[in-house]
């Protein structure tokens, strides 16, 4: 960190993010640093869980005391957020003028949800408030480059940065939910309701269900004749009815 106080008042962990106040005074002989500190931590609950994550199985995997640590990160807290900061610091495709911004936000969207497919605790740490951390703000200024060119003002563009980050963190959190399962053991069929359609066909009724059991009878519902599906994947066919929702508000605006 630089060697002068947090002026900025910023809470600590963000404060830490972007290299301001301390370094500490006194330490152990062998000295930490807070990027091995916050690399240590992410394996753990990359490996085992956010569960099994904490300042002391951080500090004894690293060889010191937790004393030792909070000389560098003051709370668990703080390194939830200089964890999640670090995973956000990912490669991302050169900003090419001739990508239209559709696959602008596909591209978004994408790697957003990849960081939470190779760090599945990352939306297990509840949301405190806006991004505030350098690693986050780099994906919400790459979010804003798709709308660049766009026909919108800026709290339009922030708008549609907040929608395309909510569907990536929504597909995101089914991902995570769904391979976790399949590693415990649970059956492919179990998601895709393979395993249940017979029974199902029998309970479910065209009275009781009337919407629902056209969709089942014909496989739909549970994935039974993907041969039959136009549609293709649940979750771009999701993102790119977003994106026609943002292409026709564009025409509409232009039509003013």
């Amino acid at each position: 960190m630089k060697d002068h106080e947090n002026e900025e008042n910023l809470p600590s962990g963000v404060a830490i993010s972007w290299g301001l106040g301390k370094q500490p005074q006194r330490g152990p002989k062998r000295e930490l640093s807070i990027k091995q500190i916050v690399e240590t931590a992410i394996e753990i609950a990359d490996k085992d869980g956010l569960a099994a994550l904490s300042m002391n199985k951080v500090a004894s995997t690293l060889g010191f005391t937790t004393m030792s640590l909070y000389r560098y990160i003051p709370s668990k807290d703080d390194l939830l957020l200089l964890m999640q900061d670090a995973v956000c610091d990912v490669p991302f495709p050169t900003d090419d003028e001739e990508t239209d911004w559709r696959e602008k936000m596909r591209e978004y969207v994408r790697v957003s949800t990849g960081i939470i497919q190779d760090h599945p605790w990352f939306n297990d740490i509840p949301i405190s408030g806006i991004p505030v951390t350098p690693n986050q703000l780099k994906m919400v200024d790459i979010a804003l480059r798709s709308t660049r060119d766009l026909l919108l003002n800026d709290y339009e563009k922030m708008s549609i940065v907040l929608l395309l980050s909510g569907y990536a963190r929504w597909c995101g959190t089914i991902m995570k939910d769904m391979n976790r399962a399949l590693q415990a053991g649970k059956s492919p069929g179990a998601f895709n309701g393979i395993d249940y359609s017979t029974a199902l066909k029998k309970l479910v009724t065209p009275e009781g269900y009337p919407d629902l059991y056209p969709v089942l009878m014909s496989g739909a519902y549970t994935e039974e004749n993907e041969e039959e599906n136009t549609v293709g994947d649940d979750f771009d066919f999701g993102l790119e009815r977003i994106l026609d929702g943002i292409e026709h508000y564009l025409i509409s605006k232009r039509a003013q």
